[in-house]
């Protein structure tokens, strides 16, 4: 256990040596969300305005919604995109060959993109007390645990699929690291609630453990306390597509290594 802690270390201090040493790869972690916090922070101030009532407690759905998504969207890219990165420098195969287990190499990037997450949430959620008189902590209360800790394991699991991809195809697979979480943002009830969508949808919808969170955090910012459902739901979907997304990976990673794909990596 010992060694695998040092590996998994290593591996998190290989990732944040990279910031160290590149200025524009620090800032990316914050530039786009808090872009994504302007933008849609205006907007609900500008509808606010139109509209000539009160709308107070939609912009605080939608922000809350916002910085939530940031949260579900980070930690999905933190897993896929610490593997296409090292793709695209074709240290992939260094990797492979080492002492380093694919399980092991899988909770280095989860732990990284912990850190890069609640990094960026803490600036949101500043920014948003600032701009938009909009305090996070005070809007969720206690929930915002069990909240953010769903989210976390879902955007993992849906890093640990789009990265089996990645593993499988490589670069023909890149554009599913952006897309796949985007393709779940419409049904994921992130800025309306469940109700809005087609009966149809709903039950797709259903399914997504996203989908209760929101839903979850709406109802802590009208009531103040979140239906226990919603969170053991989201938290049992959450572990059938954990354990599902890692067979996947290692279903991907082991048809690489028989079609010989493996060492072809960032080569193609």
């Amino acid at each position: 256990m010992s060694g695998s802690i040092r590996r998994i270390s290593a591996m998190i201090l290989r990732y944040l040596y990279l910031h160290k040493r590149s200025v524009p790869r620090t800032f990316e972690i914050v530039f786009w969300p808090v872009m994504e916090l302007f933008l849609w922070g205006f907007v609900t101030l500008y509808i606010q305005r139109v509209a000539g009532g009160d709308l107070s407690r939609i912009i605080v759905f939608l922000i809350n919604g916002l910085i939530f998504w940031d949260i579900l969207y980070r930690s999905q890219q933190a897993v896929s995109i610490s593997i296409i990165e090292d793709i695209w420098t074709q240290n992939i195969v260094n990797l492979l060959i080492s002492p380093l287990k694919i399980w092991e190499w899988m909770v280095s990037t989860f732990i990284y993109g912990f850190m890069k997450t609640m990094l960026i949430t803490v600036i949101l959620a500043g920014l948003a007390v600032v701009l938009y008189h909009f305090n996070l902590i005070q809007a969720t209360g206690f929930y915002l645990i069990p909240l953010i800790v769903n989210l976390l394991l879902f955007g993992w699991a849906v890093g640990i699929f789009t990265s089996g991809l990645i593993i499988r195809w490589g670069h023909a697979a890149e554009a599913l690291i952006w897309g796949v979480p985007f393709l779940l943002q419409p049904i994921s009830a992130i800025f309306y609630p469940l109700s809005v969508l087609p009966p149809w949808l709903q039950v797709i919808s259903r399914m997504i453990p996203s989908t209760y969170v929101f839903e979850g955090m709406r109802e802590v910012i009208k009531t103040g306390a979140m239906p226990t459902e919603y969170f053991a739901i989201a938290l049992i979907l959450n572990a059938v597509y954990f354990v599902l997304a890692g067979f996947f990976f290692y279903w991907m990673y082991a048809s690489a290594h028989v079609a010989g794909r493996l060492g072809r990596l960032g080569m193609d």
